[in-house]
């Protein structure tokens, strides 16, 4: 089998960042990410862009949301040096996915599909372990050792409030983008709410069903 070219589509909390690590270590795929896309080409000159700085870099360091354009053309250039990946973090828009279409021909688009409900309770459960960085869950990964739990910490974007605010910019902003891949009879919906080996097996299956 070539090496496919996917696209991985989820919410906050649906598990994206393990199924793309298991994705690219299977079928040896590049794993593009809007960030360290970002971060790669951070120098990238976007003079000619009419932009109002000349590298997202200054973006990046004022703060600033790098415009759409930017990211596109960013995006661009690292699907053009992957012979195959896994897109994660992009299209977060039907105008970015409209673009993504004169970048590349994607082989498959997956949708890891989970309820809001147990979204929020995957996020709100889970904890950092602050001296080493390690990421715990209250009931799915709770540490071994009581001294790790003593000093866990939830992060501020892991409280309830700010989960629910994050979940609704994702329904605002991503759910047209599944609506579109939907409609054109190309996004193959996987259960995400099994166990992630369970999902992995889903995973893998249509991997290699839609791109042989």
């Amino acid at each position: 089998m070539a090496q496919p070219r996917i696209l991985i589509l989820g919410a906050p909390g649906a598990g994206k960042g393990t199924q793309s690590a298991k994705i690219t270590d299977e079928f040896d795929l590049e794993h593009i990410t809007t960030g360290d896309a970002l971060r790669a080409n951070k120098e990238m000159d976007i003079s000619e862009m009419d932009t109002e700085y000349d590298t997202p870099r200054e973006y990046m360091d004022q703060g600033e949301l790098v415009p759409d354009a930017v990211v596109n053309a960013i995006v661009d250039e690292a699907l053009s040096q992957a012979d195959g990946f896994v897109l994660d973090g992009y299209p977060r828009n039907l105008e970015q996915a409209k673009e993504l279409e004169n970048m590349t021909d994607l082989d498959v688009v997956l949708y890891l599909d989970v309820d809001e409900a147990e979204l929020v309770h995957r996020l709100t459960g889970r904890r950092l372990d602050p001296e080493t960085g390690d990421i715990y869950h209250v009931e799915y990964n709770p540490p071994e050792d009581p001294d790790i739990e003593a000093r866990l910490e939830q992060r501020d974007d892991d409280t309830e409030e700010t989960v629910k605010e994050r979940l609704r910019v994702f329904r605002e902003n991503t759910e047209p983008v599944i609506d579109y891949y939907e409609d054109e009879g190309v996004l193959e919906r996987v259960d995400g709410e099994q166990t992630p080996d369970e999902v992995w097996e889903d995973v893998k299956t249509t991997i290699e069903n839609a791109a042989t």
